[in-house]
């Protein structure tokens, strides 16, 4: 019998100590006690606890059981929950965001490719709460792909979103193993769509090292998100979550990272967050503030 093979250990610059073990738990409560998800949970985040203790998280509408299944995701995959459970959660994370008092807020979600528009209507409701609950609060989402369908993409994009994100995840040879249910033509097509369109939003993506990607492909990926009109991107380490995930190739040294931001600098990006501990939402306020201002 073929067991899995133990995770290697961290190196030191993959190990996060920030955070305040207390202020993590009260806002934990906070969630649980409106039943709300957040993906620095559900993903199981390294930054999880600096970020709370910061006062800020990632709310992960649409339940937390996703109808796909990646390689390299912690969030489960699952019968999805009903719309009819969830129809009171759009106003939940606004009224969560005013007492937390966000300034910039990131709404992600599960993948519903059980619903005709993949959840679309769902981040229009949950934008719009926001909007009138917290007027003053930047709104950043974090989209599935909605299977490339115009109207989904088109539908958040009118519901006035600050910056429209739709993540690439890994290099064109690797996706159909690690994100196998989705597309890298086709989330490129997404940002495509997002950067065209006329309402002014700014088209962010990111991607992740260490799963066995090649530098040239890196860079291949980079100039293909400028090319389809991302603006801002990040850029960090794959962490195996479990055994039974995408184990990892290799630890990428944080001199790489730095170098592939100022690559990406140099094709004309707003901003590239690049490092060993960096994720898609992670200081999403500090990094977008700038352009935002």
């Amino acid at each position: 019998m073929n067991r899995p093979q133990a995770r290697p250990r961290l190196p030191t610059w993959l190990v996060n100590r920030e955070g305040n073990s207390l202020l993590d738990h009260e806002l934990k409560t906070r969630f649980r006690s409106l039943g709300l998800h957040t993906v620095c949970e559900s993903a199981r985040c390294p930054n999880r606890r600096e970020c709370f203790t910061r006062g800020t998280a990632t709310f992960m509408i649409l339940g937390n059981a996703c109808t796909r299944r990646c390689g390299f995701c912690a969030v489960e995959t699952g019968r999805p929950e009903s719309m009819t459970t969830l129809a009171h959660e759009p106003e939940f994370v606004a009224d969560c965001v005013a007492g937390m008092g966000l300034k910039h807020v990131v709404i992600t979600s599960v993948a519903r490719d059980d619903l005709r528009d993949g959840g679309a209507s769902h981040f229009v409701r949950t934008i719009t709460a926001l909007r009138r609950r917290c007027p003053g609060t930047k709104v950043e989402v974090l989209t599935p792909d909605f299977k490339g369908d115009r109207a989904s993409i088109h539908a958040v994009l009118d519901a006035g979103p600050d910056i429209f994100n739709h993540n690439m995840e890994t290099v064109e040879r690797l996706s159909p193993k690690i994100r196998p249910q989705a597309s890298y033509r086709r989330s490129l097509d997404v940002l495509r769509e997002v950067s065209e369109s006329s309402h002014g939003v700014i088209c962010k993506s990111g991607f992740m090292l260490g799963l066995g990607e090649t530098e040239p492909e890196v860079k291949s990926l980079l100039g293909d998100l400028r090319r389809a009109g991302a603006q801002m991107v990040t850029i960090g380490q794959y962490l195996q979550p479990t055994l039974k995930h995408s184990p990892v190739v290799e630890y990428i040294h944080p001199d790489r990272f730095a170098s592939l931001r100022k690559f990406g600098e140099s094709l004309g990006f707003l901003a590239v967050f690049s490092g060993p501990l960096v994720r898609s939402s992670y200081m999403a306020d500090a990094v977008a503030g700038p352009i935002l201002a």
